[in-house]
């Protein structure tokens, strides 16, 4: 008799529910916590305050940005293409040559950093910054 009965299974399940819910929720803490930027960092070299009111610098390569994003190489006005050729030139005539990088303040951080890379990419190591008014 037992071999003829054969007992009914219920067929196996799994309540999806909570598992769509948790996974809804990971994916929407994910999304609030993630920053989508690429992360970038910018390397200065500030200069050393010994003495208040002495602004000293013991170097010929001076690079200055006004607030219209306009580009000095030693006092005279250059254009982006000019400038990275002076820094590549300089860094033949004297590779460890300090840089003196005078920003105004109201300036924009996009020419300060194209003049950065110019820096680096010319071949020096880094530049000191001054703000001004």
């Amino acid at each position: 008799m037992s071999g003829l009965y054969q007992k009914k299974r219920k067929r196996p399940e799994m309540n999806l529910v909570p598992l769509i819910d948790v996974l809804t929720m990971l994916i929407f803490f994910s999304f609030v916590t993630m920053q989508f930027k690429a992360p970038t960092t910018l390397n200065l070299n500030l200069p050393k305050i010994e003495t208040a009111g002495k602004n000293e610098f013991k170097g010929n390569i001076t690079i200055s940005i006004d607030k219209d994003g306009t580009i000095y190489f030693n006092g005279r006005p250059t254009t982006d293409e000019q400038l990275e050729d002076l820094l590549v030139q300089a860094h033949n005539a004297n590779p460890d040559s300090p840089i003196l990088l005078k920003v105004d303040e109201d300036s924009h951080v996009k020419k300060l950093t194209f003049v950065e890379d110019a820096c680096r990419k010319a071949g020096f190591n880094g530049a000191s910054l001054q703000s001004r008014k």
